[in-house]
């Protein structure tokens, strides 16, 4: 299956003047923006709307604008979602796209059609310097943080191309075929911080794609004081957990050191605070011989006592030089018949994607190493 990117919708490249790409902005920056060229505020409200609800690239087709302010915008901005590499498509529907992010690194973002919703999984960096021992992303070290018009361009983009595809119109009665977006893709989205806040704010905004905040989810691994500022714009929070307990947890995600298990559940009440009808999601890669014991599923139950919180259960997807295995199916039903019989709501991830290393924890676009992680590694 091929999709062609050059449509109707993208704009004529000019590469004459360094251009503001206009993807850059959620709402208040647009409007600062349109006043700073002597344009009426209210003039971003309709720009912002032509962007992300009519995803339209060429001013030229923004009728509503007046004439002297699209001219305006051809001079001084442009719009320029990141570049598709490559596309693949497995035998379950799942999207994956390779994304040209330039200097040579490549990031992936996904899509998972399910009945009643669709998913978009968004990378938010180039790499990842956070390095957790069963993630392939962390295994290639870390180059950039991406930008605002990086993260929020990879929902820009998919939005155009799944929508000239039938197939994937009829996932709702309404014309909506993204339902939910989560920030799990290659990246640490909390290390990003400046960036992934302008996109959230678009993401659901009622000007641009208008999600509800709980369909819109950040996964991080736990950076404190970047969880203490998300108040600011509040989503559902996935917390990737993975150990029951500090000497385990500062094996598998080695942040862990730095913000120790009491510290992150701590952060966690507190988020809740904010949103006392919501939960905190916590992730556990299931790792055989490792994290999946009776008496580590024994040890969560105590360890999140007090949170409103449920747990999603991922297989693991094993990939080369990760030392670890999946636990078997048994052992993860076991281990879920033990948190749900705590009165915790427990769930096992399905497997998608895997066929096209589309799965959790097996994305893994090409990266520049500057961290030199890869040569590290080696030394272990």
């Amino acid at each position: 299956m091929h999709i062609d990117f050059t449509d109707k919708n993208q704009a004529p490249q000019d590469n004459s003047l360094e251009k503001i790409n206009l993807l850059n902005f959620d709402l208040a920056a647009l409007t600062n923006w349109c006043v700073s060229i002597d344009e009426k505020s209210f003039r971003a409200k309709q720009l912002f709307k032509w962007i992300h609800q009519y995803r339209i690239a060429d001013f030229n087709l923004m009728t509503d604008l007046a004439v002297s302010f699209r001219n305006k915008l051809q001079t001084l901005a442009k719009i320029e979602p990141p570049k598709i590499a490559s596309f693949h498509k497995s035998a379950d529907g799942t999207v994956k796209w390779l994304i040209d992010v330039n200097d040579g690194n490549l990031v992936e973002t996904v899509f998972i059609p399910e009945t009643n919703r669709g998913t978009l999984c968004i990378s938010s960096q180039a790499g990842c310097a956070v390095n957790c021992k069963f993630c392939s992303t962390g295994k290639q070290g870390f180059n950039r943080n991406l930008s605002t018009a990086e993260i929020i361009g990879q929902l820009w983009m998919a939005e155009n191309l799944l929508h000239e595809h039938e197939e994937y119109q009829r996932l709702e009665k309404s014309k909506r075929i993204i339902t939910n977006v989560v920030m799990m893709g290659m990246g640490e989205p909390l290390l990003n911080y400046n960036n992934v806040l302008p996109a959230l704010k678009i993401m659901l905004d009622d000007y641009a794609y208008g999600l509800s905040r709980r369909r819109v989810t950040l996964s991080t691994s736990g950076i404190i004081p970047f969880m203490e500022k998300l108040h600011e714009c509040p989503v559902s929070l996935a917390v990737s957990l993975h150990a029951p307990n500090n000497e385990l947890r500062n094996i598998l995600v080695p942040i862990n050191k730095k913000y120790p298990l009491e510290q992150l559940l701590n952060t966690c009440r507190q988020y809740l605070e904010h949103a006392p009808r919501d939960f905190i999601t916590f992730e556990y890669c299931m790792l055989q011989n490792c994290n999946d014991s009776d008496e580590h599923a024994y040890q969560l139950i105590e360890l999140v006592k007090n949170i409103s919180c449920k747990f999603n259960l991922i297989p693991f997807n094993p990939f080369p030089q990760s030392g670890l295995l999946a636990s078997k199916p048994e052992r993860i039903s076991k281990f879920a018949h033990i948190l749900s019989k705590a009165g915790i709501v427990t769930t096992v991830r399905k497997t998608r994607g895997d066929d096209i290393d589309a799965a959790c924890g097996q994305l893994a676009g090409d990266i520049k190493d500057k961290t030199n992680i890869a040569i590290r590694l080696q030394k272990v």
